[in-house]
Formats: C-alpha cells, structure tokens, sequence
C-alpha cells in the first residue's frame, strides 16, 4: 500500500480523507501562493495544487502526492483567502445573494516515478443574503480569514450558504470522486489505499 501524502496544512481536507478511509501523513508545501499567477480562476488553482505536490514530492523517495488549491470565482475573478477582516466583509456583502464557482485544483504525483495526475473539480454554491450584522459577526469568528473564498459549509459559513450544485467535498476543499479517478490513472485503485476496519 503507497503512503499517502498531504502537501496540505488544510484540516478540512484532512478530515475529509480520513473520513474516507485513508490515513495521509501531512508535510505543508512552504509555497509562496502569491508568487503564482495564472490566465483564469481554473488555471491558477490547478497551478497552485500542481506547486503544492510537487514541492513536497520533491523531497520523497516514495508515496502518492496530493497538492490541493482552492479559489472561489465570481465575475470571472479569482478570490482566495481574504487579506483582512474588512477585506472579507466587503467580499461578503459583494457574494450575498449571488451564485459563484468554488474550484479546487488536483494533483497527484507519484513521488517514486514522477508521473503526475492533475485536474480541476467545480461546485456551484449559491449564497443567502446576510445582512451586515451577521456578516460582521461571522467575520468576527475568524473563520472567513482562514478559507478561500471566505466561506465554509461546515463551519459558521453553512448558515450563509443557500445551495450548491456539485460535489460537497469539493467546496470542503477536496473532491473524493475526482481523486479516485486520478489515482486510477496512475495505476492506484483507491480501494487499495483504504485503512483496514478497526
């Protein structure tokens, strides 16, 4: 069984993984996500997922890498973590009531030959309408300083969000069913990857 590797400081993917069966080992990247640009919202998470593997695949001999990078787009724009409490106050009050794209880009590599899966997932989330007291408060609980796209469905942020089209674990900041199929093409059933029951 291939050691799996989380080039992610991300709890949430992390709780993500473990809830479904496997036990990934964590080494954060240390990538500059600011030094990375890109043409679109979908490019720049696949280029930042594709940093965050390959920094960490880089130091190994063995194991499968999983580089993650999450955006929230909206107008055609790219928006990561907000840079301040204001900042994602502004965001907030700009995202109520609309619809954006929450993309995570994907990367796989396998440390022991180089070969490399990579793609990006979408999920549609359609925002309510907080009013400013409540994004205040919501902002007030630090959360939205944490997370791309200042929101989270399994936080504070899931009172806030009306809907979504698409897979949950994506916006959670992992895709299960398109890590399945980039594992697969490396050769890895993720059924093999499973902790056995306790």
């Amino acid at each position: 069984m291939s050691e799996i590797v989380l080039a992610s400081a991300s709890p949430a993917r992390l709780a993500v993984l473990r809830g479904a069966g496997l036990d990934p080992k964590v080494v954060v990247s240390g990538v500059d996500e600011e030094a990375i640009s890109a043409g679109s919202p979908a490019e720049l998470c696949l280029a930042l997922a594709r940093a965050k593997a390959s920094a960490v695949a880089g130091g190994l001999t063995g194991g499968l890498v999983i580089g993650c990078d999450s955006v929230l787009e909206l107008d055609g724009r790219a928006y990561g973590k907000p840079a301040s409490a204001e900042d994602a106050i502004a965001r907030w009050r700009m995202m109520r009531g609309r619809t954006g794209r929450l993309l995570t880009g994907h990367c796989v590599i396998d440390a022991a030959t180089g070969r490399e899966a990579a793609r990006v997932a979408s999920t549609v989330v359609r925002f309510g309408r907080p009013s400013d007291e409540e994004i205040a408060a919501y902002v007030a609980t630090g959360e939205p300083l944490r997370v791309a796209g200042a929101f989270t469905l399994d936080g504070f942020g899931g009172w806030f969000v009306e809907g979504i089209d698409g897979d949950h674990g994506n916006v959670l900041g992992i895709s299960l069913p398109l890590l399945r199929e980039l594992f697969a093409e490396l050769g890895v059933p993720v059924t093999t990857l499973w902790r056995p029951p306790s």
